[in-house]
């Protein structure tokens, strides 16, 4: 199968994914392996690429936004079928007996694995996924539509969820990928005002266009105070730009799993007042269901960009660029 994986990371100028020739992996017990139809391209695979996530399985092929068919099932699986629709996505194992996972917090659990990063993920035509971690996906939506909400959708829901934005408040997003697309739509169905602050015009057009409130520069004041603000670009710098945004009790809510350094923090400018500054580390099953059954109920328009699957490494060129639109979704 055709496959692209990271042996060295480093900067994209020196060409750490590399284009290879392998053989399709073979489910073990409790495992599918699935004909992949399309894998969106996240943020984090350009950390592992780059290194700025040490890989965990070298070499490792990325991916973890994979929409697919069953095409294998291993020993012991039942309730899946060759030829099922799926979703594989990052979170792919916790112990489900330590603390965090007996509290709901398998986030958190020490022993969590991911695909992409601990094992081979969907830049690939075939990839195999432990049944307890497969989605049954909603209706309505294209493969290449639905990839990105596996990823993208489900880390922009439980991002919002952390925000604690009250009903019908005024919601700030720092950038506007795929996440941030994705979020606040979820907002706005539930009655907030949302403001855009992200760099490219082209996705202030697009956020003005699926109805956002206000779309300006990442740097700028938005026109109003903010009862919650997520991070979704990986820009440190922001920080103290976003919470001296918020209002009074207002929380922001960093989304991304890298994050450039944080400059020094005014104690009176940016956290008085009961401004709170809150974490997102990946997501639990719970969130993943509860994300998709609201897409179900509510159709999400994605914005894609589709590219072959032999130009994996142009993707991920593109999202380092902010090139892209929405998301990219590789095409086998």
């Amino acid at each position: 199968m055709l496959a692209w994986q990271v042996s060295h990371p480093g900067p994209l100028e020196t060409r750490p994914l590399n284009r290879v020739e392998r053989d399709a992996p073979e489910p073990g017990p409790g495992e599918l392996r699935v004909r992949i139809s399309a894998c969106a391209v996240c943020r984090t695979d350009l950390h592992v690429t780059e290194g700025d996530l040490p890989v965990h399985r070298s070499p490792v092929i990325p991916g973890h936004e994979i929409v697919g068919y069953v095409d294998q099932v291993g020993a012991g699986v039942t309730g899946f079928t060759d030829g099922d629709r799926v979703g594989v996505a990052w979170l792919r194992h916790t112990d489900n007996t330590c603390v965090y996972c007996q509290r709901g917090a398998e986030n958190l659990c020490p022993d969590s694995r991911y695909t992409g990063w601990d094992a081979d993920g969907g830049f690939a035509e075939f990839t195999t996924a432990p049944t307890d971690y497969v989605y049954r996906l909603p209706d309505g939506y294209s493969d290449a539509q639905t990839a990105p909400l596996l990823c993208a959708g489900i880390i922009g829901y439980r991002a919002l969820r952390r925000s604690e934005l009250p009903r019908g408040g005024r919601l700030g997003l720092y950038g506007f990928g795929a996440s941030a697309h994705l979020a606040a739509q979820v907002a706005m169905a539930e009655g907030a005002r949302v403001h855009v602050l992200t760099r490219a015009e082209a996705a202030r057009q697009l956020a003005l266009d699926l109805g956002a409130a206000s779309a300006g520069d990442a740097y700028a004041r938005p026109p109003e105070p903010l009862d919650a603000a997520i991070l979704f670009a990986p820009v440190g710098d922001l920080v103290p730009v976003a919470l001296e945004a918020l209002d009074r009790s207002g929380t922001l809510a960093i989304a991304g799993i890298h994050l450039t350094d944080i400059p020094s923090l005014d104690y009176e400018r940016h956290l008085f007042q009961e401004r709170t500054l809150r974490s997102v580390t990946a997501n639990t099953r719970t969130d993943g269901r509860e994300f998709l059954a609201f897409a179900a109920e509510h159709h999400l328009e994605v914005t894609t960009t589709p590219y072959p699957l032999s130009r994996a490494d142009d993707a991920l060129d593109d999202l380092a660029g902010d090139r892209v639109e929405g998301a990219a979704v590789l095409i086998p």
